[in-house]
């Protein structure tokens, strides 16, 4: 004796509760993170705003308990907003269309004929089916991104500032090293030094006197006033050591 089929056995040959109870679970709130496309359908079906929600039906997007699908169950199209609004219950309603590209599904519930509370959005962007994610999450995910970079731009400026402060604490460094040297200077030996070079100077013959101009050249008078000028610029010269007078600050360095 054959087994009789579960559906009729349990269900007494009815369809439409055989079809309720094989109907899968309603879908999760957040499927943001995949998307659903069917390029055999595609290829074989034009989609517009008649045939996307049959489309749409096929993904796991789609609610088996929402009042399309009953009303589907009756030979009904599944977007009769007429036959809708009688309804009360989860539904779907196309929200924009701009074919063949993009078609916006919006899931609602239902409460009477002008109270309808909108839950998700769907949408259908060339043949592939997506989740829109809601405000909050939206507001959220730029929110964690603009942290980020404002936590990773305060970074890099303190790791610059760190660099820059340690550079300048080796020049400051550097320059106090620098400055040792000059600050060391021994005055007495320095003057020792100018001593001895002045007392040698004072040792060394007289410079010799120019010689006598050629027999028949008579100077104009313009050398013979630079050669006065040039011999009381010489007498006017102290006999003092002008390095001794400046001091050793104002030494020649080598």
């Amino acid at each position: 004796m054959a087994t009789p089929p579960l559906g009729a056995m349990q269900f007494d040959g009815n369809p439409m509760a055989a079809a309720a109870a094989a109907a899968p679970q309603p879908p999760a709130t957040d499927m943001t993170g995949i998307c659903f496309r069917d390029q055999l359908w595609l290829n074989t079906y034009p989609l517009d705003r008649n045939l996307v929600f049959d489309y749409f039906a096929l993904s796991p997007f789609y609610d088996f308990t929402c009042n399309n699908e009953q009303l589907r169950l009756r030979s009904i199209h599944p977007l009769d907003m007429p036959q809708l609004t009688k309804m009360t219950g989860i539904e779907y309603a196309l929200s924009e269309v701009l074919e063949p590209n993009l078609f916006v599904i919006r899931k609602q519930k239902r409460d009477g004929p002008d109270k309808v509370t909108h839950m998700l959005t769907y949408y259908v962007l060339d043949g592939s089916v997506y989740q829109a994610p809601q405000l909050s999450s939206v507001f959220a995910a730029r929110i964690g991104r603009a942290l980020y970079y404002i936590s990773k731009a305060f970074t890099t400026a303190a790791s610059k500032l760190e660099k820059i402060g340690y550079v300048d604490g080796e020049d400051e460094s550097s320059a106090s090293d620098s400055k040792v040297p000059k600050e060391t200077i021994d005055i007495k030996e320095v003057k020792r030094i100018d001593h001895i070079l002045a007392s040698l100077q004072r040792r060394l013959p007289p410079a010799p006197a120019p010689p006598p101009f050629p027999e028949g050249y008579a100077p104009s008078t313009t050398e013979a006033e630079k050669g006065a000028e040039t011999q009381q610029a010489a007498e006017s010269i102290p006999t003092i050591d002008p390095i001794i007078d400046q001091g050793p600050a104002k030494r020649t360095k080598f």
